[in-house]
């Protein structure tokens, strides 16, 4: 065996072994990313349950109140319709905490008023980490307030059993207000401790999600570059295979220098700015200052965060297969307006809809890229000095072909950026997005067999349309 040969059985193993690095790497990043998710969504919507649980133990309350004073029959109805909110919860609690019907558990937190499609996280979390510390504090602190809702009850009871003998007296009314109030107090203190438990365990969880994807990050651009290093090498080895293979190689050598650019710099930029923020936020003693950079933080997250979506629907529109299905487009456009609405400014746009079609047959994953990436450039480059933000998305048929237009009233794209804005990693400001959305956008359009089109003036706004070919139409 010759010493050249010798030499390239040494590199192979390597480079399999950084491809297998770099894989497991993004494997383990995006299952880190998606549980993580998934966690602070049930945290999210056992916040938003414990203020309905909050709020109709305050109603319950209040109509209890006004019906020892009043002993108005509709308000006894009212007190116990709002009491069902917690004990609906009470159940949901029991039940899943003795490992029983997660349909019985469903029905509570429905009745508790919690999101039915939030149902699924909220059971899951529960099952799986209410033995970990900051939930099984929380659930702690939910049961005390439960037991106060059974106080409550009895008291209604009570209440509701004089009233009707007609045995209720002067004393009885300040007794029962006084133990209504005391009840009413005991519950705060227990729904702000389950609030500020479920906080703190939110911030414990994004705090191990930067560190891990720091970690992961790391181990990904040092396998990369490595890698690249190896092959190079390689390529010195045998001049012969690199003239044979040189012009497809300088293409891959572009496209990877490409990626490993952009990922050092639009993935590492927001760990580089959260690590300054900290520094300074850390010898800061001003408290509207700290939170200022606590803002500066959450954005430079936002970014990060489009940045690995932006990445994930690209490898999605690349990969997929097109699967041509009935798909609804107001479904769509409600499903993108209501997951932007965290970007800053969404909440002062004015949304409108003329949505004249409705169902039609397309790739309902590409039809999602579409409409969510120009909804979002829409909104991150509205013009907040005018006085009145709009974005309206339409949907018709015209001239034999499905329509789907959006337009807004933004800042508007120069005459000499029409030309570059459906180019891979352009944009006019990188720190409102990646730079990709555009880009994926026009091939997700393509790979239907559509077109794009953009109007737009600077300072006045843009139009965008996209068109699909009659022949997919239902």
């Amino acid at each position: 065996m010759s010493k050249l040969q010798a030499l390239k059985n040494f590199r192979f193993p390597n480079v399999f072994i950084l491809i297998l690095i770099v894989f497991i790497s993004c494997a383990l990043l995006i299952c880190i990313n998606f549980f993580t998710i998934k966690i602070l969504s049930a945290n999210r919507a056992y916040v938003n349950g414990e203020s309905h649980y909050s709020k109709g133990q305050k109603d319950a309350s209040r109509h209890l109140i006004t019906y020892l004073f009043t002993k108005n029959p509709a308000q006894w109805k009212l007190y116990l319709e709002e009491l069902k909110v917690p004990q609906g919860d009470g159940i949901a609690r029991i039940t899943l905490l003795k490992a029983g019907d997660n349909e019985v558990a469903r029905k509570g937190f429905l009745t508790g008023r919690n999101n039915e499609d939030d149902l699924d996280d909220i059971i899951w979390l529960f099952e799986n980490f209410k033995n970990v510390s900051f939930l099984s504090k929380a659930i702690n602190e939910w049961g005390q307030g439960d037991k106060l809702i059974f106080d409550l009850f009895v008291i209604g009871q009570q209440i509701n059993a004089k009233i009707e003998h007609n045995i209720l007296t002067a004393e009885d009314q300040k007794k029962y207000l006084k133990q209504i109030s005391s009840i009413s107090d005991r519950l705060t203190v227990n729904e702000r401790n389950f609030s500020n438990t479920l906080g703190e365990g939110t911030r414990k969880i994004k705090d191990l999600l930067i560190i891990a994807n720091i970690f992961f990050i790391l181990v990904i651009v040092f396998s990369v570059c490595l890698y690249y290093s190896i092959m190079v090498k390689r390529l010195l080895i045998s001049k012969k295979e690199t003239e044979v293979k040189n012009e497809n190689l300088v293409i891959v050598n572009r496209e990877l220098d490409r990626f490993v650019y952009s990922a050092s710099h639009d993935l590492r930029s927001p760990i580089t700015s959260l690590k300054g923020l900290i520094e300074i936020t850390a010898l800061e003693d001003d408290v509207q200052q700290v939170r200022n950079y606590l803002q500066m933080m959450h954005q430079s997250l936002a970014r990060q965060d489009q940045f690995i979506s932006d990445i994930i629907d690209y490898s999605k529109n690349k990969r997929k297969e097109i699967i041509m299905e009935p798909v609804s487009l107001k479904e769509l456009c409600n499903e993108a307006i209501l997951q932007l609405m965290h970007i800053e400014n969404a909440s002062r746009i004015k949304f409108t809809q003329e949505l004249l079609v409705d169902q039609i047959k397309s790739d309902g994953l590409r039809l999602k890229i579409i409409i969510n990436n120009l909804l979002s450039n829409a909104i991150k480059y509205a013009d907040c000095s005018k006085p009145e933000m709009f974005i309206t998305i339409k949907t018709y048929f015209s001239e034999g072909q499905n329509k789907i237009e959006v337009t807004d009233n933004g800042i508007g794209i120069h005459d000499d950026n029409k030309a570059k804005i459906f180019d891979m990693y352009f944009g006019t400001n990188k720190n409102k997005g990646s730079g990709l959305g555009l880009y994926i956008v026009k091939e997700a359009v393509e790979n239907i067999r559509g077109d794009i089109s953009v109007f737009s003036e600077s300072s006045v706004g843009s139009k965008f349309i996209v068109t699909i070919p009659d022949s997919y139409a239902v």
